[in-house]
């Protein structure tokens, strides 16, 4: 049995290989995404991980199944990349790890606020020119804040916890309410948590009913003392109208661990370039916003668990065996 992992970062090699001798199974990797160039790549391989942004193209779907394969497991939460009509019709069966680590994403979001909250990032600015005033940045105490989640499975509802042992008040709007929460959270309506939070944290798949969830409609509904927090999909945020409502003073300020082309300048060392996107651009000039290169998974643990729990579910699809993390169209 061979399996062939796609976009493999230095990082990643050591959980690989520990993987591949624990189970006496080769696995070979490459640095490129996969499409259309190097999905040839896979024949002589029995199964296929990858984890990418760019959308697998249509063209593969058949290369793929010409060559034998089975399956894709994605080692990331999102699979978006991916057509799942495509895949079922070219016999390809779909995972992904939906729960590598709650916690380092929900750290993340936690660390954005509380950055956000006590200005941070304009004092960074401040001390950079040798000014070290503070008036004017008066920080909030998170415990005097409301707290709310869009999108409160895995990771909000660790972000949840998070915020409710800091002691501040957390309500949350999904489809899916879950019993568990009930001791954490405050369920409510999107609209009723958009007028009410101090801090809206998002995360939330993304798909067809979440696309453009936070538009410019949402962002008149919000405080303008409040701040947003995306840790989940660029394209959950419609952009245009974040930076309007920057630019109006409609919301206090944001963080951001995503945005929508990403694929384009996260992970890309374009120092001394001109970037690619004009949205970027105007978000990065301004003082009240923080840009983080979708770092949310990046930590030892979650890391460690994407590489295995892809492994794992790979190699029960080539055992015959049925995953739990199955993806169905």
């Amino acid at each position: 049995m061979k399996i062939l992992m796609y976009s493999v970062r230095d990082d990643e090699q050591p959980a690989i290989k520990n993987w591949a001798e624990k189970h006496q199974i080769q696995v070979d990797t490459i640095s490129q995404p996969l499409h259309l160039a190097t999905a040839p790549q896979v024949n002589g391989y029995d199964g296929i991980v990858i984890q990418q942004r760019a959308k697998v193209e249509a063209a593969v779907y058949p290369i793929l199944c010409q060559a034998g394969i089975k399956q894709i497991a994605s080692r990331t939460a999102g699979y978006d990349v991916i057509d799942l009509a495509l895949a079922k019709e070219n016999g390809l069966k779909i995972t992904n790890v939906p729960a590598y680590s709650p916690r380092s994403v929900a750290e993340l979001a936690l660390t954005h606020t509380l950055r956000l909250l006590r200005n941070l990032e304009l004092f960074d600015q401040r001390s950079a020119q040798q000014d070290f005033r503070w008036a004017g940045l008066q920080a909030k105490e998170i415990h005097s804040l409301t707290v709310g989640i869009i999108g409160a499975g895995r990771i909000g509802g660790t972000t949840a916890q998070l915020f409710k042992a800091l002691g501040a008040k957390v309500i949350a709007y999904d489809l899916k309410e879950r019993a568990e929460l009930r001791d954490t959270l405050t369920y409510t309506s999107k609209e009723k948590l958009l007028q009410q939070a101090d801090v809206i944290c998002l995360h939330v798949d993304l798909n067809p009913t979440s696309e453009n969830l936070i538009d410019e409609a949402a962002f008149k509904l919000m405080k303008p003392t409040a701040y947003l927090v995306n840790e989940c999909r660029g394209p959950v945020v419609d952009t245009s109208a974040l930076i309007k409502a920057l630019k109006e003073q409609r919301i206090a300020g944001a963080a951001l661990d995503t945005l929508t082309g990403e694929e384009k300048f996260f992970n890309v060392d374009l120092t001394g370039q001109k970037l690619p996107s004009q949205a970027l651009i105007e978000l990065r000039s301004m003082p009240n916003v923080i840009i983080t290169p979708h770092i949310g998974f990046y930590t030892n643990i979650a890391v460690q668990n994407m590489v295995d729990i892809s492994l794992d579910d790979t190699l029960k699809i080539l055992e015959g065996q049925k995953s739990p993390h199955e993806i169905t169209a």
